[in-house]
C-alpha cells in the first residue's frame, strides 16, 4: 500500500507543470534540478516585492539591482532588456533562469561573450559603435560612482575603439569584439557570479544580502 501511494505521489509530482518545466531548463542550462528550486524562491521573492503577479517588472528588477525602484541606469536597462527575451516589459521565470545560467562559471565562455556584446549594441544594429561605447562607459562609471573628466573618458573610448575596431570601420563586429576580450578577458569577468555554482548552499546568504529596504 505504502509502494502503491507512493507511486502515485511521484506521479503526480512528475505531471505538474513546473516540475515539468525544471527537468527541461535543467537539461538546457548550466543549473541543477535543485538550483533551479532556490531560483524559483528567489524568483517569488523578486517578482513579488512591488507587483504581487509572479512577473519581475523593471521596478523590481532595479531595486534587486540598484536598491531604489525609481533609479534609472543604462546598464540595469540593458541587463533587464536582454532578460527580457519575449519583449513584453516583464521577465518570467523562464527568462529569468536561462539569461541567469549565462552567468553561471560553468556556462560556455562564447555565450558571456555574446551577451556582452549584445549589453553594449545599445541600437541591435549588430554593432558596437563610438557613442554606444561611450555610453556604458558612462553608465558604468556612474554605477560606480567614479567620476572622470570628459577628455579621459573620450580617451578611454577612443583607445577601446582603435584596439577593438581591427577592420578600421568605425564599428565592432562580434568577431573583432571576440577577438579583442581574447586579448582583455577582464572585460567578461562580470559575467560569472561564482554563488550560482552551487546556489542551494549560497542561496540563504544571497537572500539575505538582497532584504529591500520599505
Amino acid at each position: 500500500m505504502h509502494t502503491f501511494l507512493g507511486c502515485l505521489c511521484l506521479k503526480k509530482v512528475k505531471q505538474n507543470p513546473r516540475y515539468q518545466e525544471t527537468i527541461i531548463l535543467a537539461s538546457e542550462t548550466s543549473f541543477t534540478i535543485n538550483e533551479i528550486e532556490a531560483l524559483y524562491d528567489l524568483f517569488k521573492k523578486l517578482s513579488n516585492c512591488i507587483f504581487d503577479d509572479g512577473l519581475i517588472h523593471k521596478e523590481e528588477f532595479n531595486l534587486a539591482l540598484l536598491r531604489n525602484s525609481h533609479k534609472r541606469n543604462l546598464f540595469a536597462d540593458r541587463v533587464f532588456d536582454l532578460f527580457d527575451v519575449k519583449r513584453n516589459g516583464v521577465i518570467e521565470f523562464e527568462e529569468f533562469v536561462r539569461s541567469l545560467s549565462i552567468f553561471h562559471p560553468n556556462a560556455p565562455e562564447a555565450d558571456k561573450i555574446t551577451f556582452a556584446f549584445r549589453l553594449y549594441d545599445l541600437r541591435q544594429t549588430g554593432y558596437i559603435e563610438y557613442e554606444e561605447l561611450k555610453e556604458m562607459v558612462l553608465a558604468i562609471l556612474t554605477e560606480s560612482d567614479l567620476t572622470l573628466s570628459n577628455e579621459e573618458v573620450e580617451s578611454i573610448v577612443s583607445k577601446t575603439m582603435m584596439e577593438a575596431d581591427s577592420k578600421g570601420d568605425g564599428k565592432i563586429d562580434p568577431e573583432e569584439w571576440k577577438e579583442f576580450v581574447a586579448k582583455n578577458p577582464s572585460l567578461i569577468r562580470n559575467m560569472t557570479l561564482p554563488y550560482l555554482k552551487d546556489i542551494t548552499l549560497a542561496f540563504p546568504s544571497f537572500i539575505l544580502n538582497t532584504e529591500f529596504e520599505e
